[in-house]
């Protein structure tokens, strides 16, 4: 692929993923009987709600226009440095993450429903419970990483100057939103309440989704820009 088609490519996928990773936020819209304060994004997409086949679409389609669009930034900027090179297969494991997240649900609402909670204490929820988990952990490893190693490469190589100047801010703020989530995870695992796992989780995803839509943004040819 010739890096300028290439680098477009790259472009309209990611923005196209930004978008489709925000589906989430048709619940304001939309009736779903969870409490976006409390219960975890995922829990949108469970087997057992009404709208979880929705969600799990948006979610692997999310999944395969980043990690398209990964793969077509790899080939639009080969030779721009580590931090760029190892960013993108970051980018790509997000993406394919994400895909696999979107094919292992959780049965039920753990957070919002205490039946299933207890069930998944006992270990008498289905497997993907735990696959599910470990998909989502690499998931957000994954976003992290890229976040990171691209707006290094940003800034170190004198690319993609949107993402040079609010990536930072955006990295920092992301950091902030991941240690809120995982102390909140920690506190219900342990029974200790929820402390807001949802809202910190939202905003952790919102902030993937607002870091794709610059990067897009940053790729995307000056005239279009």
């Amino acid at each position: 692929m010739v890096p300028a088609r290439a680098t477009r490519a790259a472009a309209l996928l990611l923005g196209l993923g930004a978008l489709a990773y925000t589906a989430w936020l048709l619940e304001v819209l939309v009736r779903t009987g969870l409490d976006p304060v409390r219960t975890y994004v995922s829990e949108l997409a469970a087997a057992d709600q009404p709208l979880g086949g929705l969600f799990r679409a948006t979610d692997l389609a999310a999944g395969l226009l980043v990690l398209a669009g990964a793969l077509a930034g790899l080939a639009a900027t080969r030779g721009h440095g580590p931090w760029a090179f190892g960013g993108w297969i970051a980018l790509a494991v997000f993406g394919a993450a994400t895909v696999a997240d979107s094919r292992l649900p959780l049965s039920c609402a753990p957070t919002a429903d205490p039946e299933c909670a207890a069930r998944e204490t006992a270990g008498l929820v289905p497997a993907t419970h735990l696959a599910h988990a470990v998909s989502s952990s690499l998931a957000m490893t994954g976003a992290l990483a890229a976040m990171v190693a691209l707006t290094v490469a940003a800034r170190r190589y004198g690319h993609w100057r949107p993402l040079a100047r609010t990536g930072p801010a955006l990295v920092v703020l992301e950091l902030a939103a991941t240690a809120w989530t995982l102390a909140a995870v920690a506190a219900f695992e342990a029974g200790k309440g929820t402390w807001s796992l949802g809202a910190g989780q939202r905003l952790q995803v919102l902030l993937v989704a607002v870091w794709l839509a610059v990067l897009a943004g940053s790729l995307a040819p000056r005239r279009a820009r």
